[in-house]
């Protein structure tokens, strides 16, 4: 038996929540060695509401993620996969995970019985299913990270996926004696995506090869395929979209083609894919999944994903809050995706192959959302990887001029606003790490953060970016600020004495915005003067001031100077006061309000990435307490084991990396200085592996739901009265613990010593 969530029944150590024993035979089969993490992820949990999670199976970072795919209906459907639906059109071995658009969804297969069928768009039957599509039933359906399967009702047919890096495993289980088919559909894709050119070629009785070639979001996505059958093909039919072509091989917009077996039972596939060609997909499937054994690679995709989920081990009584938070913890490691082939290769963003680059080359760099906490809690987490993310990026900036804004698959889509590689890769090198060069990250920041597009131009010119010439100014200009504090960092750590000085100035330019009038941050026209009329409430709309937000989520956007704001707003109380009245704003956002402004405490938005520093911004003036308020009310509001259970999309991890952080009881405000804010822990006890055989425990004395205040800290058993902690103390190993309470201890983190600084 595989192990999962079994129409979201948690199953564990053979017992079923609620104690209910499983069947012997399940018992039998059940992989009892199998540590606790894995057995608490709950894919489902965000797969409703505007989550957008991929559901589905994968490796950690793998390059595949394949799973089910339902009519696409709209925006819900971003990953192709909406728990509200009942239809299954096909299993695509790429799927993005929690993004705002529709992409990917290359190599779509179906499995079905009777007589051969193709499908168009607009063509369904009585129950709404496209002609190869089925029903399902999630109480027919099961899902864990490295394993999926779902029965097809309108074909008493079981499909079961598993996936190393680089290739998916189908299984199918025909009834016997019907005839068993498989298309495999070259013309579909999720949400924006349209194919350019596909070609699908039978090699032999058991061997496909093929490429798709696309363009969406990512404006030209070239992947290639194979397929390995573990039976023979009895017959191959090749159409473009639906009109019949002959021979053994097919170029054209949209190809399908259909397998036909004899007396199938079960069909086993594999499906290698690579950015390169089609041998070098087949050599993926020779080298990660030689054989035809199903279980042996279900087994080694669990033993991958327990391996990185042990690296933090809770102790908790709450077994809801255990699943949220290894549920979290896995929507963590889907992306940044692996885009390269198990020899090494890749394609550039300039289309050019690369061969023996000497790292491991990723993509899917949802870089506006995962900078900000998902990309440091790699570097916590993940060392092994934090170089071949930073060599990736400086090779993506090699080979198209800039660093990149948001990389999809070897593509620019200069989604969002900021140019927020640069964070990732400071972060980095003040972390210690050295498998890149300083020097060359420096020059891709510098060249990157002057080159005049979307309004920089405005920023070396005249220090803000004038809303009559740019629009979404404010939210560009307060972006810009944060990369360039983190430029200036970096130049620092070199002695580039002026770049540090010019880029630090340039990181206090969201002070431009800032009207002390109202005290808010307000759109600024080229003659100087504020833009009027101004609400801070009603300023979201299609190419308007702010990007995803309105001027009260915008206010606070100053993670790299929190004390600079504090002096804005007139000191700590006046900044206390303001921050206060954030969470209890109520105005009209207007009729064209996005879906993105979603978790709302007042205007404080947690569906969206750039509130998620803004409730420990209460401890830069000395009020800790209020952080740990806020932060116990946003995890139990909009981190729950639901289908919903996401404030909003899931955005590659970013908002599981918030509770992942906010769990443990700190946050990296600043998302390059290695400093962590303290917040209010969620657990008895959690330990995390820091590297080098060390471990770094966080441990709670008198901690409940109602117990959320620090009352005091020791460190190794020293006081300890800061209310941050850095990241240089964590990775030398050791004891934190905390002693909680039901009412405020207002001096912890009060004295300016004990705050966590800005500049």
């Amino acid at each position: 038996m595989i192990i999962g969530f079994k129409s979201r029944t948690l199953l564990l150590a053979g017992t079923l929540a609620g104690g209910i024993t499983l069947p012997a035979q399940a018992q039998q089969h059940a992989p009892m060695k199998e540590p606790a993490p894995l057995l608490f992820v709950d894919p489902y949990i965000g797969s409703g509401g505007h989550g957008h999670v991929f559901v589905g199976a994968s490796v950690p970072y793998g390059a595949v993620q394949a799973g089910p795919t339902n009519i696409v209906k709209g925006w819900d459907w971003c990953s192709g996969y909406h728990y509200s639906d009942s239809v299954v059109i096909g299993f695509p071995q790429t799927h993005l995970s929690g993004t705002g658009i529709g992409d990917l969804g290359d190599v779509m297969i179906m499995p079905y019985t009777g007589t051969p069928k193709t499908y168009g768009n607009n063509d369904a039957d009585d129950h709404g299913a496209l002609h190869t599509g089925s029903r399902y039933s999630h109480e027919q359906e099961t899902a864990r990270p490295g394993y999926y399967s779902v029965q097809l009702l309108d074909y008493n047919t079981k499909v079961e996926i598993t996936a190393s890096e680089r290739v998916a495993l189908h299984r199918y289980k025909f009834p016997q004696g019907q005839p068993a088919h498989v298309l495999i559909d070259l013309q579909q894709g999720i949400g924006w995506d349209a194919p350019t050119e596909t070609y699908l070629e039978q090699k032999d009785a058991y061997t496909l090869v093929g490429y798709r070639f696309s363009k969406g979001w990512a404006p030209d996505q070239r992947l290639w395929f194979a397929i390995k059958s573990s039976v023979p093909v009895q017959q191959l039919a090749l159409y473009n979209d639906r009109t019949i072509a002959s021979g053994k091989s097919l170029k054209a917009i949209a190809v399908k083609g259909i397998l036909s077996f004899a007396n199938a039972g079960n069909v086993l596939l594999k499906i290698g894919i690579s950015p390169v060609s089609s041998e070098n997909a087949l050599a993926n499937i020779n080298a990660e999944i030689p054989d035809w054994n199903f279980e042996k690679t279900v087994a080694a995709a669990n033993a991958k994903w327990n391996k990185e989920l042990s690296r933090i081990n809770i102790t908790t009584k709450d077994t809801v809050q255990r699943s949220v938070f290894y549920t979290a913890l896995y929507h963590t490691m889907i992306d940044p995706a692996l885009f390269n082939d198990h020899n090494g290769d890749y394609r550039g963003t300039d289309k050019k192959v690369y061969h023996n680059p000497g790292f491991n080359n990723y993509s899917v760099f949802s870089l506006w959302d995962i900078y900000r906490s998902c990309a440091p809690l790699a570097t916590l987490l993940h060392p092994e990887k934090v170089n071949d993310f930073a060599r990736s990026l400086l090779a993506i900036y090699e080979q198209q001029g800039k660093l990149p804004v948001w990389h999809l698959m070897g593509n620019e889509t200069n989604c969002m606003v900021g140019y927020h590689a640069v964070p990732l890769l400071a972060d980095a090198y003040a972390k210690g790490f050295r498998g890149f060069s300083g020097e060359e990250a420096l020059e891709a920041m510098k060249k990157t953060a002057n080159n005049g597009e979307f309004g920089l131009n405005y920023v070396v010119s005249k220090g803000y970016i004038p809303a009559d010439k740019e629009y979404e100014s404010v939210s560009k200009g307060m972006e810009y600020a944060i990369d360039d504090w983190c430029i200036a960092q970096l130049a620092r750590q070199l002695g580039k004495t002026d770049d540090a000085a010019y880029y630090a100035k340039r990181a206090t330019y969201y002070k431009n915005y800032f009207d002390p009038s109202i005290r808010f941050v307000r759109p600024k026209l080229d003659n100087g003067q504020f833009k009027s009329p101004y609400d801070p409430f009603n300023s979201i709309h299609e190419k308007g001031d702010f990007t995803e937000g309105n001027g009260w989520q915008y206010t606070w956007l100053i993670p790299q100077d929190p004390a600079g704001m504090i002096d804005l707003m007139g000191g700590d109380e006046a900044f206390s006061s303001k921050l206060d009245s954030l969470f209890h704003a109520k105005g009209d956002m207007g009729a064209q309000a996005s879906n993105d402004i979603s978790g709302l405490i007042g205007m404080y938005a947690h569906g969206n990435e750039p509130s998620h520093h803004v409730t420990y911004l209460y401890a830069f003036a000395g009020k800790p307490w209020k952080t740990a308020e806020k932060v116990r009310q946003v995890v139990h509001e909009f981190y729950t084991n639901k289908i919903d259970g996401l404030a909003g999309n899931e955005d590659c991890g970013a908002m599981s990396s918030w509770y992942v952080w906010s769990a443990l009881g700190f946050y990296p405000v600043n998302p390059a200085n290695g400093v962590y804010v303290l917040g209010s822990p969620l657990f008895d006890k959690a330990t995390v592996s820091v590297g080098n055989g060390k471990t770094f425990t966080v441990q709670t004395e008198n901690n409940s739901p109602s117990n959320i205040y620090i009352q005091s800290i020791t460190l190794n058993g020293q006081p300890y009265n800061k209310s941050f902690i850095r990241h240089q103390d964590l990775l030398k190993g050791g004891l934190l613990k905390i002693k909680m309470g039901g009412t405020p201890n207002q001096t912890f983190g009060q004295a300016a010593s004990s705050r966590p600084t800005s500049f």
